[in-house]
């Protein structure tokens, strides 16, 4: 009743009440209105049980195109959903760049070339087995578990260290090559082994923790455990036969580049000696 009797100036100057020229309904309506690039917008949220948030911004956004929706109006991802679109590119980017690190601190270290992509070439390995893993444990990929398949690949990198370290260290003994690797993995083994099940059984706690923040904690350790565990045997065979392989062929590569030197320019400062033609002389 006090809103209709609230006057309103006209132009003559004469005041007016409200509640001749309007009356009032009451409705439902919105409590906040929001606006994006001059556009009113209304922000959806749902907290998520048992689906990841790519899986479900995919379905969302497939409903939505299937409305048909007039023009005007439009869906857009909010913030966490656009930024797991750039998750996947930026991870591309960083593994990239990680690898490069690594190959330059591991050819500084080891003093060649070949040793360190002997290391790396079990890295790619890792990535099919940790993604298998996730999809046994019913994990999603996300943000936490990216950041474990990185803490994994420098758990399966040491594996290689230590295996190549050990072998060119027979070599320089004199030890052939071929025994070299298998006394090297022969002797690793039981390091390599020892650290797998010590890492293993301290990331069990974390993927079978409850509490708050636990579901993070949880997609990290499984991540780890189910790609350690995993890949474990084939990067144990992957090194000394890449090793073997690469070793081969440095090795012809440098015998072929080799400059072949001539007989006779060996000491090209002495002259040459003509040796006398042999004779034939018959008795009778």
């Amino acid at each position: 009743r006090a809103i209709l009797d609230m006057t309103l100036p006209t132009k003559s100057g004469a005041l007016v009440p409200l509640g001749s020229i309007a009356k009032l309904e009451e409705t439902r309506g919105p409590t906040q209105i929001e606006h994006l690039n001059r556009l009113r917008r209304t922000t959806i949220g749902a907290n998520l049980d048992g689906i990841s948030t790519g899986e479900a911004v995919e379905k969302v956004m497939a409903e939505a195109n299937a409305l048909n929706m007039p023009p005007g109006y439009g869906v857009r991802k909010g913030y966490r959903s656009r930024s797991l679109d750039e998750v996947a590119s930026n991870f591309i980017l960083a593994f990239g760049l990680s690898l490069v690190f690594m190959y330059m601190v591991l050819a500084a270290q080891f003093e060649s070339f070949t040793d360190p992509i002997t290391i790396l070439l079990a890295l790619p390995l890792t990535f099919p087995f940790a993604l298998v893993s996730l999809k046994m444990l019913n994990q999603p990929l996300d943000i936490y578990a990216i950041f474990g398949l990185f803490m994994l690949v420098g758990i399966v990198k040491k594996n290689g260290i230590l295996q190549v370290d050990y072998t060119n260290e027979l070599r320089r003994r004199g030890m052939p090559r071929d025994e070299a690797i298998l006394q090297a993995n022969r002797t690793r083994l039981r390091p390599i082994l020892m650290t797998t099940l010590m890492l293993v059984a301290g990331m069990i706690p974390l993927a079978l923790g409850r509490g708050p923040g636990a579901a993070a904690r949880a997609s990290l350790a499984k991540v780890i455990i189910g790609g350690q565990v995993l890949s474990l045997l084939p990067t144990l065979l992957i090194t000394p036969v890449a090793y073997a392989i690469l070793d081969g062929l440095s090795n012809h590569v440098r015998f072929r580049r080799r400059p072949s030197v001539p007989a006779h320019s060996a000491n090209s400062a002495e002259p040459a000696i003509e040796e006398p033609a042999a004779e034939t002389q018959l008795v009778g």
